[in-house]
């Protein structure tokens, strides 16, 4: 491979390079929530299970609802979604009802009181385990109890997910896609 020569940017940039989604939760009189959140990770949990950890800045509805029930669905947006999740992103819970765009909602399978978009094709059904504040933010490190996936998907394992097929919206200051798939662990190594 070749050099690549570079320059110091300082520390105003920050690549981070994250996919999107929705967070799910239920407002105190029942009505379902919706905000988009990028700031989404995994860390290992006991034995073989992870913990999806989600940071939320600032004041929200969202983050209010996550602190009162402790449960909440992680939406994957797909490109397709877009419109939704920039809607939801531009509207506040404050300034009434989110209901300008059409959208169906459901409820999770395991979490029943969790409500769900319907036009997902990747959903986590979430419950906080603990949680720490840095700042302005919450970070979220949630026990996964359910995951939901569209039927038409073929995968074996979290590792054999072909994200073109989800086609999942990705976020670093603005919105990308994914365009081609390039292979598995071990395709590229020299033997």
């Amino acid at each position: 491979m070749d050099a690549v020569k570079r320059r110091s940017a300082g520390t105003g940039f920050s690549l981070c390079v994250q996919p999107a989604f929705l967070i799910g939760t239920a407002n105190p009189d029942g009505t379902a929530n919706f905000a988009p959140i990028t700031w989404v990770s995994a860390a290992c949990g006991r034995g073989d299970e992870y913990l999806l950890v989600i940071s939320m800045f600032g004041r929200k509805r969202t983050k209010e609802n996550v602190l009162r029930t402790g449960r909440m669905s992680v939406n994957l947006v797909s490109a397709d979604m877009l419109p939704l999740m920039d809607y939801f992103g531009t509207r506040h819970a404050d300034r009434g009802p989110k209901d300008a765009l059409p959208y169906e909602t459901g409820r999770g399978a395991v979490l029943e009181d969790v409500p769900t978009l319907s036009c997902s094709r990747w959903v986590y059904e979430c419950e906080v385990s603990r949680s720490v504040e840095t700042g302005e933010s919450t970070t979220f490190f949630c026990a996964i109890r359910n995951v939901q996936i569209d039927e038409r998907l073929t995968c074996a394992d979290s590792f054999d997910v072909n994200l073109t097929q989800l086609d999942p919206v990705i976020y670093s200051g603005q919105y990308h896609s994914i365009g081609r798939w390039l292979g598995r662990i071990g395709d590229f190594s020299a033997t």
